[in-house]
């Protein structure tokens, strides 16, 4: 696709629970988003702004998704996103569940009712290798100061539990351990304090874009670490800055559920477009 075409590139905007996505659907066209263009588009003063960008394309007679973080860098797995795009996909065919590919594997999601909806986010990956760490060890407790949980949700995740989550100065504990040498692909970091029967605290740094309001795959990743330490069972509320969602660990995969919101469509104009040559 030419993105530089004289109409202008239309998106959309959405969010769950405040982790905010810019989505481009290109289903009817063969594309892929370059560097450039994604690095514009996530700008928050110059461009649009996002956590991760979407694309939806079609493959094998559905849709596929891959997604970007606001760095540029790729993600196999991004949650919320994934609740978003299947609302929206629900919505548009009247179906109340569907499947999507990811890089991640095929995810299912429905229609949870009361305008919630619910994907499974599939098994979690526990041994170190698929995480993946730098070397072979437990991952229930790193060796690394707080003795943090290990998880992947097809993106790897560094879960810390601490007793006041609203104590911990994020912006400067985040990239710390983003950038930790046993996760050589960087890692999602969150600090998790329970806060109830089943009901979790949770504050997180996201690889690759920062301090977010929410996270679906952290999210997943916080409550299958409490659940493998005995801090909670293995239906959790998790309670992000920008809401809370209920994470169910069940015999086929973790299952999210939450709300979304299709903030705005809009189209990105031809001037936008044409700096970036």
């Amino acid at each position: 696709m030419d993105t530089r075409a004289p109409l202008g590139l239309p998106f959309m905007k959405m969010h769950g629970l405040g982790n905010d996505f810019v989505v481009l659907d290109w289903r009817a066209q063969a594309s892929e988003a370059s560097g450039a263009l994604v690095a514009a588009i996530a700008d928050r003063h110059f461009g649009v702004g996002f956590d991760q960008l979407a694309v939806m394309s079609a493959r094998d007679g559905g849709t596929h998704l891959t997604f970007y973080n606001s760095d540029g860098s790729q993600s196999a797995a991004c949650g919320n996103a994934t609740r978003c795009i299947a609302r929206f996909l629900m919505d548009e065919s009247g179906a109340s569940d569907l499947a999507l590919t990811t890089d991640r594997g095929t995810l299912l999601a429905r229609d949870a009712g009361n305008g919630l909806t619910s994907v499974n986010m599939g098994q979690p990956q526990l041994d170190w290798a698929e995480i993946p760490l730098a070397e072979a060890m437990e991952t229930l407790e790193l060796p690394i100061e707080g003795g943090p949980v290990a998880t992947g949700m097809g993106n790897p995740h560094c879960t810390f539990f601490v007793e006041d989550a609203e104590a911990v100065p994020l912006d400067s504990f985040g990239p710390r351990y983003e950038h930790h040498p046993l996760y050589p692909e960087r890692t999602n970091v969150q600090v998790a304090q329970v806060i109830g029967d089943n009901a979790i605290r949770m504050r997180v740094w996201e690889r690759g874009a920062g301090i977010t309001w929410a996270s679906g795959s952290s999210s997943c990743a916080v409550a299958v670490a409490a659940a493998r330490r005995g801090l909670t069972g293995r239906q959790v509320e998790i309670h992000a800055d920008g809401g809370r969602l209920l994470i169910d660990w069940r015999e086929d995969g973790v299952w999210m559920t939450g709300p979304t919101m299709h903030v705005f469509s809009g189209t990105l104009t031809p001037q936008f477009l044409q700096a970036l040559s």
